[in-house]
């Protein structure tokens, strides 16, 4: 069943599956049950959480279920669909993480003025219009490819279905390889830019900052946001700036990797650790979960 090492592969590909659902999933519901943490910051960290979640399951199911199959196919419906919501789910968070960026730059840098235009309301907005923008500009671009006609030995080398892989497959002009290259670098240029201005005025303002603990907060917050956008657009970034330039296919698949794994495998590890309300929204959460599993005396 396991042939060619694949169990070895199996194993800890589960293992980290499992603890980026369960991981997420505590922070997301933390934020939810504390009161203190209802605030924009933590509502979008709660729903990039969410939404985590449902980024690797649109892959790593089906690693798994091809490292114990024998055949490791997957239907055109199947491999459209999985396309399609691995690349809606990710542009839904590389919004949000835009829009988180924002968020920290007006409530460092304009604090008087920022609970009068970052309300509630605003928030929620924002939060459903990142995962609805995220989710309908990809759906012409989907569509399209499905009228493609498909040739040839028809196998992806690449651990999910991707765009490039899965174009080269096609019975037609690979030129328009290029024009999905420019149109998803000018999107992560863009997100990267607003991204790198707004950390880098946080920065200016932060250090003008006279109290000691209010330079620590500040930068231990931005330092989370960082941490995570280093990971998401620097993975993000090596896989769709490349152009025409050709990598090995053993760094093809570490770089996939990277961004449909690892990143979020890390990301519910950076927001609890390095964020003390966060810490504690967490502790009151098991501890919460344990009373309710003690046996009654």
């Amino acid at each position: 069943m396991f042939e060619d090492g694949s169990l070895l592969f199996f194993i800890p590909l589960f293992i980290i599956y499992i603890f980026i659902v369960i991981g997420n999933l505590i922070v997301f519901f933390a934020v939810r049950m504390d009161t203190r943490l209802h605030n924009p910051m933590y509502n979008f960290i709660s729903i990039f959480s969410f939404l985590e979640i449902w980024y690797t399951t649109a892959t790593i199911p089906k690693m798994l279920s091809n490292l114990i199959c024998e055949k490791k196919t997957i239907s055109i419906t199947g491999c459209l669909l999985q396309m399609y919501f691995f690349h809606s789910l990710g542009n839904s968070e590389g919004i949000l993480l835009t829009t988180m960026a924002i968020d920290r730059y007006m409530a460092i840098c304009n604090p008087l003025r920022y609970p009068t235009i970052m309300t509630p309301r605003l928030c929620a907005q924002l939060s459903a219009g990142s995962c609805l923008f995220g989710f309908l500009v990809l759906l012409p671009e989907i569509v399209w490819i499905s009228t493609l006609p498909f040739c040839g030995p028809n196998q992806i080398h690449q651990l999910f279905c991707d765009f490039e892989p899965v174009l080269r497959l096609a019975c037609t002009d690979t030129s328009v390889i290029l024009l999905e290259d420019v149109i998803h670098a000018a999107a992560i240029i863009f997100s990267v830019l607003v991204i790198a201005v707004s950390h880098v005025r946080i920065i200016t303002v932060t250090l003008r900052i006279p109290s000691a603990e209010g330079r620590r907060k500040a930068f231990s917050t931005c330092a989370s946001h960082l941490g995570v956008f280093l990971m998401f657009y620097g993975s993000v970034s090596l896989m769709y700036l490349r152009f025409s330039t050709t990598f090995p296919p053993t760094l093809d698949t570490v770089i996939a990797l990277m961004f449909a794994i690892l990143a979020p495998f890390f990301n519910p590890i950076i927001y609890s650790l390095r964020n003390k309300d966060m810490k504690i929204a967490i502790k009151k959460l098991l501890c919460l979960q344990k009373v309710f599993n003690a046996p009654a005396s």
